[in-house]
């Protein structure tokens, strides 16, 4: 459904992504997984069209996207739940999902799409009309999440969906992106909880200095000696 090939990046002469290169499946969750300054949300931003690579391509659905802008990348079927959950805290819930809606992609089916979200976050149905901005962290991510949703998406990448929140929040937060893939979505999950990111991931790259230097499943890359070390402590 992705494919990223030989991605360069820089930000101004500093190098920030070295020929990488990563796929995501139909249906699979792909973790990248590294440590802060890997170059992870680089990438996330090259994929979504806010940041033009130096070199190389990246396609979805064998369509070629590198150099589209971040509004036609996403009225293709890519969707992004950015880091720091970024809602507009002066508009109300429904608001803030309404804005998901405004891709041409969304449009006609923007009623269900917003019934849909309300049934998996029955708390949002019920603060529909509080300001974004009042709400807790979660219910923001629920909101960011939900926004994202509005938009109909093939692919979601999620960009640190756990930072910031309480142990029992992300673990509402995981469940919600496995329920998401449970029904069809692909995810490309950017996390630096990296234990819980290979757990749930079917494959996994880990992106070191801009570089992928390692791929696999999920468990596999969970009990590589090489990781533990450098990412669990163990």
């Amino acid at each position: 459904m992705l494919a990223v090939q030989s991605l360069d990046l820089f930000y101004g002469d500093a190098q920030a992504l070295s020929d990488v290169s990563l796929e995501v499946g139909k249906s699979e969750i792909v973790a990248i997984v590294g440590a802060n300054g890997a170059g992870k949300s680089s990438l996330i931003r090259c994929i979504a069209g806010i940041e033009t690579p130096r070199s190389g391509k990246i396609a979805f659905n064998e369509k070629i996207i590198s150099g589209l802008e971040s509004h036609e990348i996403c009225n293709l079927g890519i969707g992004q739940v950015a880091e720091g959950r970024q809602v507009f805290p002066s508009l109300s819930v429904l608001e803030n999902l309404q804005m998901g809606a405004m891709v041409p992609r969304a449009r006609a089916a923007a009623k269900r799409n917003l019934e849909d979200v309300f049934a998996l976050f029955p708390r949002l149905a019920e603060r529909r009309q509080q300001l974004a901005g009042t709400m807790s962290g979660g219910e923001q991510q629920m909101v960011a999440i939900g926004r994202c949703l509005m938009g109909a998406p093939e692919l979601i990448m999620f960009d640190e969906p756990s930072l910031g929140l309480a142990p029992l929040v992300v673990q509402e937060v995981l469940h919600t992106i496995r329920l998401l893939n449970g029904r069809g979505l692909a995810i490309l999950l950017v996390e630096q909880n990296v234990a819980v990111s290979l757990k749930i991931s079917n494959r996994a790259y880990v992106l070191e200095n801009g570089r992928i230097v390692m791929s696999g499943t999920g468990e596999r890359l969970l009990h590589d000696d090489r990781v533990r070390q450098a990412y669990l402590g163990l």
